[in-house]
């Protein structure tokens, strides 16, 4: 095994400027803050995405109950990776400790099918209390739908190896929930390479076909009831999914994850849908047509898990050295590029064949499709700035036969560690003010304009600034 924090290397530069940050004021600044966020906002080792200031409110995808921590990004695994790069920048046992407690709070709530949901509850009666593994949850009344959406089993997974790496796989307990929970993981991957949106065993096998257009009326035929358990690249799975089997390959060396691997891009190369759209969707059948899922997630060309089956591609090709992972790259990008709104963003929706983009208006809990933007739910990203420039230069770098070099994290200079520690109150917190026009916040808490509070993510992003200056 190789003993190393997978994912967690910075790129830094740093460029020369009078009245730089002094290094013993970074590392001081850095044990305050974590000292404080630790101190006040960790339950048990876990963490919601946002606190009142008095820590009387605490929410995740809603209000949080008082023995609920939530799992998601921005919250346990996040809060508990940034205390691993401030371990690994600084070499102080202090945030090793807290990441530790970290860890034990998602173990607490692996659940018997092996992976995480959403949120954790440490009181078994409470009303999101699942099927927790050693009888911890809530028995037979509580769900064991292990899931890959929103980054939530993934993030918690890559969290845990990096833990078991950091400890020198000595933690037994760490070094067990990531072996249970990815031998699960593999078992829930199809023969064709793909992952369901979730699982609560291993799945089913099916013949392996291409992407096609459907023969039938797709607004009003076709619908799968239990969607979540046909092939899903909603929200980011091909990516945050490709990351884990990066993560568990190159740290564990088993040659099952590299399998894995390479069988989801055998999948993303099946999945790209023919001539004249050639991308992807975010869910398809059994039959390998786009599908309905939620009432507002129509079958459809999608442009952003269409860039992020790209990015996934990118990272395939860089890992395993296989260039036909780089083939549907290409046509991909020429179809998105000439499917670019008049503000040069991509809508989440292009009809199929058509090729207009497709919205949804909504009456009550009645969504209804249609081509008109004028009005559109705001609980969604209907568009999205596209990044296909940065696919563009990836795949021209693995053409050229240069590595991507990913790393998990941005470059930081020191006018960015200055804005971060001027930011620091006295208390060692980093306070926000509610900004209702700003980008829209994950869990749409209900906050006031201008309302103060704390933000798991800014306290993630400020810590990794911290670190990466930091790190040798």
């Amino acid at each position: 095994m190789k003993r190393l924090l997978p994912c967690l290397a910075f790129w830094v530069s740093l460029t020369p400027v009078f009245g730089a940050p002094d290094r013993g004021e970074v590392i001081a600044a850095l044990k305050k803050a974590v000292t404080y966020y630790s101190n006040h906002a960790a339950l048990r080792g876990g963490y919601v995405y946002y606190y009142s200031p008095d820590f009387t409110r605490r929410l995740g995808e809603g209000e949080a109950t008082a023995t609920e921590i939530w799992v998601q990004p921005p919250g346990t695994p996040a809060v508990g990776g940034a205390f691993l790069r401030a371990y690994e920048a600084t070499g102080d046992r202090f945030y090793l400790d807290l990441a530790k407690e970290a860890g034990a709070a998602l173990r607490h709530g692996q659940l018997e099918s092996g992976g995480w949901r959403n949120s954790i509850d440490f009181d078994a009666s409470g009303p999101r209390a699942d099927r927790y593994r050693d009888g911890r949850g809530n028995g037979g009344k509580g769900k064991n739908f292990s899931t890959l959406d929103d980054d939530i089993t993934q993030s918690a997974l890559r969290f845990l190896i990096a833990l078991d790496a950091a400890t020198g796989f000595e933690d037994a307990a760490t070094h067990e929930a990531v072996k249970f929970a990815l031998e699960n993981l593999l078992a829930a991957q199809f023969p064709n390479g793909a992952f369901p949106q979730g699982w609560t065993g291993p799945v089913e096998s099916r013949q392996e076909l291409p992407a096609s257009f459907p023969g039938y009326d797709w607004r009003t035929e076709g619908r799968i009831k239990n969607y979540w358990d046909q092939y899903t690249l909603n929200d980011g799975a091909a990516g945050t999914i490709t990351d884990l089997l990066i993560a568990a390959h190159e740290t564990y060396e088993d040659p099952k994850f590299l399998e894995a691997l390479t069988k989801l891009g055998e999948f993303l190369i099946q999945a790209q849908l023919p001539a004249p759209q050639r991308a992807w969707a975010q869910q398809y059948g059994p039959e390998m047509h786009p599908i309905w899922a939620r009432a507002f997630e129509p079958p459809a060309v999608s442009g952003r898990e269409s860039e992020d089956a790209m990015i996934a591609l990118l990272k395939i090709a860089d890992h395993t050295g296989e260039n036909r992972f780089l083939e549907p790259v290409v046509p991909g990008v020429k179809y998105l590029e000439s499917s670019l709104l008049k503000d040069g963003q991509l809508a989440r929706y292009y009809e199929l064949e058509t090729n207009r983009p497709l919205y949804m208006k909504r009456s009550g809990k009645v969504y209804e499709l249609t081509h008109d933007d004028s009005s559109l739910p705001d609980h969604y990203g209907w568009k999205n700035p596209h990044q296909l420039e940065w696919i563009k230069a990836g795949y021209r770098r693995l053409a050229g036969g240069k590595s991507l070099k990913f790393a998990d994290g941005t470059a930081v200079d020191v006018e960015t560690v200055a804005l971060v520690l001027k930011a620091l109150d006295d208390q060692g917190r980093w306070i926000t003010k509610h900004d209702p026009d700003g980008p829209r916040l994950v869990g749409q808490p209900k906050f006031q304009p201008g309302e103060e509070y704390l933000s798991s993510a800014v306290f993630v992003e400020n810590v990794n600034v911290l670190s990466a200056f930091l790190k040798p």
